[in-house]
């Protein structure tokens, strides 16, 4: 059996390391590579976030996959037409004899040794025809390859809040007796957020995208998230990207409130990665009916919302366009926010519910 090495990045952003009060891991994002925007599909630790069929194992920060099966390793997340770069290495310097890489959208790349490649994806072409989809390795029966680092940065994002202003957004007037907050730019670009409760909504509608932004909680325990597919004219009825970067017992597996990450009120984040008075990012993907969050590059939520089919979010699974909304929380809140940006997600082959 060939031993293969692989180091890979497929080209999403953050300031601050996934556990700042941990030791680092060997397979965590660079801060150069968080800052252009790059998400973990390997944690490390697990194989959370594939569908694995085959043989394949973790060990000692690496994922070891094949052996004597044909193997698949897929995303449960589809992204949309990725950049990609990627170095394979061999043990020995030579081929090997198979295996290959299909990222989204469809490039596929296969296993031959040392290999550098930069693919920069062509200009996009109109909206309803783009591409997306999983990032899928397979590896036939007799080799296997050992995975390092394996991280990706969606496809080409369209900002929100670029710094300047709050056009392209307004302040939720459905409850008068929700608008205590104040949604402000501030001198160096950032969206300040204080005082709650209240809400500032997109003017513009989603239902299936890529949705990134920095967040800096100026406090401890301070509670903000996104709101996503809300229904327009009432006041944050959709489902909520928290923000809550406590925990209980001093242990970041035990979120309270959910946790930074959680969809709250469905499924709790795994673990708090980030940290209070700190810059931290977060990514969320909304595809159908499945979910997926990742806090500084390290996926905390994957989620298939199995509920019956509702128009209220609240009651089941809605799939409906809505506007995506900033929550002021109460009066105790202070966050700032930057770099606010959104890719659409193209329809799937599959048939959404």
């Amino acid at each position: 059996m060939r031993l293969v090495f692989f180091a890979a990045t497929c080209a999403i952003f953050l300031t601050s390391a996934a556990f700042a009060d941990d030791k680092p891991k060997p397979h965590a994002l660079t801060d150069e590579e968080l800052a252009k925007g790059y998400v973990q599909l390997f944690d490390g630790e697990t194989t959370f976030g594939w569908k694995v069929e085959g043989d394949v194992a973790v060990k000692e920060g690496k994922l070891i996959v094949g052996g004597q099966k044909d193997t698949k390793l897929t995303t449960t997340v589809r992204f949309p037409a990725s950049s990609l770069r990627r170095v394979f290495e061999t043990a020995d310097g030579q081929p090997g004899k198979g295996g290959r890489i299909i990222g989204p959208g469809g490039r596929e790349f296969g296993f031959k040794g040392v290999v550098k490649v930069n693919i920069v994806t062509p200009t996009a072409p109109p909206e309803a025809s783009r591409v997306a989809g999983p990032v899928v390795i397979e590896v036939p029966a007799g080799e296997q390859i050992v995975f390092t680092k394996l991280a990706l940065r969606p496809g080409e994002m369209s900002a929100l809040f670029a710094g300047k202003n709050l056009d392209g957004w307004k302040v939720n007037a459905a409850d008068p007796k929700r608008m205590a907050s104040k949604f402000e730019v501030s001198k160096d670009g950032e969206l300040s957020v204080k005082n709650g409760p209240g809400d500032l909504v997109t003017e513009k509608e989603f239902d299936n995208f890529v949705l990134q932004f920095e967040c800096k909680t100026l406090g401890d325990g301070l509670n903000s998230g996104f709101f996503f597919r809300c229904i327009p004219g009432q006041y944050q009825n959709g489902y909520e990207a928290q923000v809550q970067n406590a925990y209980i017992d001093k242990d970041r597996s035990k979120p309270k409130d959910f946790g930074t990450g959680a969809i709250y009120r469905r499924i709790a984040a795994r673990k708090v990665v980030s940290n209070d008075n700190e810059w931290f990012t977060m990514t969320v993907v909304a595809d159908g009916k499945h979910i997926a969050t990742w806090v500084n590059g390290y996926q905390t939520v994957d989620w298939t919302d199995d509920r019956p089919a509702d128009e209220n979010p609240r009651k089941g699974y809605r799939a409906t366009k809505g506007p995506i909304s900033i929550q002021g929380h109460d009066p105790t809140t202070d966050l700032l926010f930057r770099n606010i940006r959104v890719a659409e997600l193209p329809a799937s082959d599959k048939k959404k519910d």
